[in-house]
C-alpha cells in the first residue's frame, strides 16, 4: 500500500462522492470530500494536500478553472480530473488547465487507486529533504539516528498527518479526528497524554529533545524533519 496521502475529493454527486471518500480511507489515506470549488475554498490552507481527485462539471467554478488555479498555486499537487467527457479535445483541455490524469467516467476504485499510486510514485520522487526521522505508517516504526521505535495506529497517523501539514502544525480539532476521538469524550488532558508519549517515542528514535511543542489556544506543532516512506 502506498503511504498515507491526504487526499480531496472535489464531487458534487453526493452518492458518488461518499463512496469514493469512504474507499480511499479504506485504503488508509486522508480523504476529505466537498462538493465544489466554493467549498473547497473554505476549508483555507490549514492542511498540504498531496492529491486532488477533480470532478470537471461542478456547480459554480468548474473543474477546468479549478484545476487552473490549483496547478498555479499548488504546482506539485497531483491533480487526477473524472468526468464522463470523453472527446479527445475535452481530454486535451483537462491537460492544458493542469491535470496529470484525466479518467472517464465510470471510473472503478481499481483505476482511481492505480492512478492515486502512479502520482504517489512522482511525489516521492520529488526529492523530500533529508530529514532527522522517518515513519513506515505501514509498518508503524519510527526510526532515527537512536534506532527504532514502534508506534501505535494513531500515533503514526499523527505523524503522517504532522509531516504534510503547513508548518507542521496541527490544531486540536484536526487531532482529535486523527484519532477518532469525539468531541463529546475530548478533554484537553487527554490529548496531552497521548502528546507527552508521542514526544518521548520521538526523543527515543532523535537527539532533538524537544520534538513538538505546544501553540497556545491552537494545537501543535512537529519541530523535527520528518520523512514519510
Amino acid at each position: 500500500m502506498d503511504s498515507m496521502l491526504s487526499i480531496i475529493v472535489v464531487e458534487d454527486h453526493d452518492a458518488l462522492r461518499e463512496v469514493t471518500v469512504e474507499a480511499l480511507r479504506g485504503k488508509g489515506h486522508h480523504v476529505t470530500g466537498v462538493d465544489s470549488a466554493e467549498a473547497l475554498a473554505e476549508m483555507g490552507n490549514a492542511m498540504r494536500v498531496d492529491v486532488m481527485v477533480i470532478d470537471l462539471n461542478l456547480p459554480g467554478e468548474d473543474g477546468i478553472s479549478l484545476t487552473r488555479r490549483l496547478r498555479e498555486s499548488q504546482p506539485d499537487v497531483g491533480i487526477i480530473m473524472v468526468t464522463a467527457r470523453s472527446q479527445i479535445a475535452e481530454k486535451m483541455q483537462g491537460y492544458e488547465s493542469g491535470a496529470d490524469i484525466y479518467l472517464t467516467k465510470p471510473v472503478s476504485l481499481e483505476e482511481l487507486c492505480a492512478a492515486i499510486h502512479a502520482l504517489c510514485r512522482r511525489i516521492n520522487r520529488a526529492g523530500q529533504p533529508t530529514s532527522a526521522l522517518r515513519i513506515d505508517p505501514d509498518k508503524l516504526i519510527l526510526s532515527g539516528e537512536r534506532g527504532e521505535v514502534g508506534l501505535s495506529l494513531n500515533e503514526a497517523r499523527v505523524l503522517v498527518a504532522f509531516a504534510r501539514a503547513a508548518d507542521h502544525q496541527l490544531e486540536f480539532w484536526q487531532l482529535i479526528e486523527l484519532t477518532r476521538h469525539t468531541e463529546n469524550d475530548y478533554s484537553k488532558a487527554n490529548l496531552e497524554v497521548q502528546i507527552v508519549r508521542l514526544r518521548k517515542k520521538l526523543v527515543q528514535a532523535s537527539s532533538n529533545e524537544h520534538p513538538i511543542k505546544a501553540i497556545r489556544n491552537l494545537g501543535y506543532q512537529l519541530c523535527v524533519g520528518i520523512q514519510v516512506v
